[in-house]
């Protein structure tokens, strides 16, 4: 499978609930999006990611949900991103099966050489890139030596960057060698139409880098 390169987060505390998040993101062209929902009960997640699987799935985009691995799959989510302090990768894949994507958080390299060998995973989330605070008891960001060693373990397992990745970030985040970003603060706002503006403009130059990197090749 093909991923795209950006992968958006929902967020919690904005006038704009979570299935009017992926709404506005899938009308804006996002092709991945993650329902994060960290203060909310089982049922609530089931219910928001069954509300939004039939956006996702008209838009031909991917819906994965974050940490509730049970929810996503009574959903009929496309995948579920795991932390470290989540359900082990292995057990989630014993449970959901061999087509239900299975991303993992990585902050480290001894989070890389786990992901790289463990053999479950279809996506890392690395980082942090910078700091952020939509992220509770945040890891250390990672150094430029950090991101050459970590992106050298996990070889073809796609990886996104995650932490407070803006539009200015685009050209350094391309150059580590990442396959994309995952996207929250910069791109989401309590207005939909602002949603959408932001999603376009990250893509925009997203595929400004992705042009840059062809030339140069």
């Amino acid at each position: 499978m093909t991923y795209p390169p950006i992968h958006c987060l929902t967020v919690d505390g904005l006038a704009v609930s979570h299935t009017e998040q992926v709404r506005s993101l899938c009308a804006a062209g996002a092709r991945m999006i993650q329902v994060r929902m960290k203060q909310a009960e089982h049922d609530a997640v089931v219910r928001v990611a069954h509300e939004c699987r039939p956006i996702c799935r008209n838009a031909g985009s991917l819906l994965i949900v974050n940490d509730h691995l049970e929810a996503a799959l009574e959903a009929g989510a496309d995948g579920v991103h795991l932390g470290k302090n989540d359900r082990p990768w292995e057990a989630a894949r014993a449970l959901a099966g061999p087509d239900f994507l299975i991303g993992g958080t990585v902050n480290s390299l001894a989070d890389a050489e786990r992901a790289a060998s463990c053999g479950v995973l279809d996506y890392a989330g690395v980082g942090p890139y910078r700091f952020t605070r939509t992220k509770e008891r945040l890891a250390e960001v990672l150094s430029e030596a950090d991101w050459a060693a970590i992106l050298g373990c996990l070889g073809d397992l796609p990886s996104y960057a995650i932490g407070g990745i803006g539009l200015d970030d685009l050209r350094a985040v391309r150059a580590l060698g990442l396959h994309g970003v995952a996207v929250c603060s910069s791109v989401l706002a309590e207005d939909a139409e602002v949603i959408q503006t932001n999603y376009k403009s990250l893509a925009a130059a997203w595929e400004g880098t992705e042009s840059e990197r062809i030339s140069q090749s």
